[in-house]
Formats: C-alpha cells, structure tokens, sequence
C-alpha cells in the first residue's frame, strides 16, 4: 500500500485509471517511498473510538454555535465556553426576549448538547479502560503533556514505533519539524510541514501547552518542563508550544523503542 499524495506525484494528464495504474506502477518501483503499513484489528478499534469520539464533540461545537447566534438575533448574549452555554442559554430561554413558538425547538438543541457531551465522555471512559490494559499507553503516559487521548492515538495512528530510525524522523512523520528550502549551502527554515496526522499533532500541541502552564507554577519543575520555559519566555508562546511537541513527539519515540517510562530529572541535576 502507497500514501495517494506520493503516487499522485507520478500522474501525468487527467486522473483516469489507465494514469493511475501507471502512476501506481511508477511509484512501486521507487525504494525510497514508505509503505503504508495496515493497521491491526485493535489498532483499528482505537482509531474507530477516537474518531466516533471527535465526531461528537465537533457536532456538539456546531450545535453550541447555532443556540448563540441564534438568541443573539433575539438579542441576547451567551457567553463563550462549552460548559456555560447550557445554563445561561435555559436562563436566556426562561425570559420573554425568545418567542414561544421557537422555545421548544432551543431546548430541544441543548438537550442534544448534553447527549453529545455524555456520549463523548462514554467513549473517554472506555479509551481510559484500554489504556489501563496497555503497557505501551502506560510508558507513553509518563511523558509530561502526554495524557490518555494522546497516547492511545499515537498507538492507533501511528502503529509500529520501529518503523521510524530516529526521532526526527517520527517528529517529521508527525508534520512537526521545519519546512525546509534550502540551496547553495544557505539553509533556509520556515514553518512546520504540517505533514502527517492532524488529529495527532494537535494532541501533541495541546500537550505541549499543558506542560507549558505546568511548568510556570511546579516548584520543583523538570529539566523539559524547564527548557520550555525558556524558550517561551525568549519566542512567541505558541512557537515555544509546537517547539516543545516536536521534542515531545521525540521523548515519545526514545520512550516507546526502549519500552521504558519517562525518567524525569529536575532542572540543574547531573
């Protein structure tokens, strides 16, 4: 199996099946391109929960977003935040400002919401059962930022750790690493590649941003936790963020090859 975008790189003219054929035939030959590898069953059960899982809290977010710019046009204004939509909206619904008649229908939407947000928190649960019962979830846990989402993803999306020969090469898997455009000996480096798992990479950023705020306020903080801190106080604080995911995704890596959890050595020790 072969990653569509590379063998559409081989594709002259229209897309037709006689041109993908040959594409297909043409990118088969090149050594260089990865495979992509196929998923087990139970790698395929984790992507599925994840997956339902997004699905309800993106509907949720939509469904949140129409109950406020809906009593907007009433004139009444919901603040932002998912866990105070709910309340202040049966508030707003409870005066006169909405009319009857539409009044059923709102309360309709927020009780779909809340169905939403159980069935997301269902699917939670049972995620944090399968982590529980998995040693590679367990190593990858123990990495600051790295939570039961982020670990349970990288073992359904990403699959076999030794796939990759180095760190770099999972963190430029995972869309982290520069973009680069280098010529002549002048090395030029630009954002990240965004290659890879969105779903992924986000979790990983947002992990990073975790470990961020938690190593402002920890007393006694690690020597990563600690390095972050650094860089965000000398960059932007969301460039320090995905920084600090691409040496996680590397952390993770070293962590999940070696079968061993997350030694944390505080800042300054030998």
């Amino acid at each position: 199996m072969l990653h569509p975008g590379d063998v559409a790189r081989y594709r002259d003219g229209n897309k037709t099946d006689r041109a993908d054929a040959k594409a297909l035939l043409e990118a088969a030959r090149n050594e260089a391109l990865d495979p992509v590898p196929v998923k087990s069953r139970d790698q395929q059960a984790l992507v599925t929960l994840h997956r339902l899982r997004q699905g309800y809290l993106q509907t949720r977010t939509a469904r949140i977003n129409a109950v406020r710019g809906h009593l907007r046009e009433f004139g009444l204004t919901v603040p932002v935040g998912a866990r105070t939509v709910v309340p202040h909206a049966r508030e707003a619904l409870a005066t006169d400002a909405v009319p009857a008649c539409v009044r059923p229908a709102l309360l309709a939407v927020l009780e779909e919401i809340l169905a939403l947000e159980a069935q997301a928190r269902s699917l939670h649960r049972q995620l944090e059962a399968l982590a529980t019962e998995s040693a590679e979830a367990q190593w990858l846990q123990s990495v600051p930022g790295i939570g039961v989402l982020t670990a349970t993803a990288l073992l359904a999306f990403v699959g076999d750790i030794q796939r990759f020969r180095s760190g770099r090469a999972f963190a430029a898997y995972l869309g982290l690493t520069p973009r680069e455009a280098s010529s002549a000996g002048t090395r030029h480096l630009g954002r990240i590649t965004k290659r890879g798992n969105s779903y992924v990479r986000m979790l990983l950023i947002h992990g990073a941003r975790s470990a961020l705020r938690a190593g402002q306020v920890a007393e006694r903080p690690d020597d990563l936790r600690t390095h972050a801190g650094q860089l965000a106080a000398r960059k932007n604080y969301n460039l320090a963020a995905v920084a600090l995911a691409n040496k996680l995704a590397r952390v993770c890596w070293r962590v999940w090859r070696d079968q061993r959890p997350f030694a944390r050595r505080e800042a300054g020790a030998p």
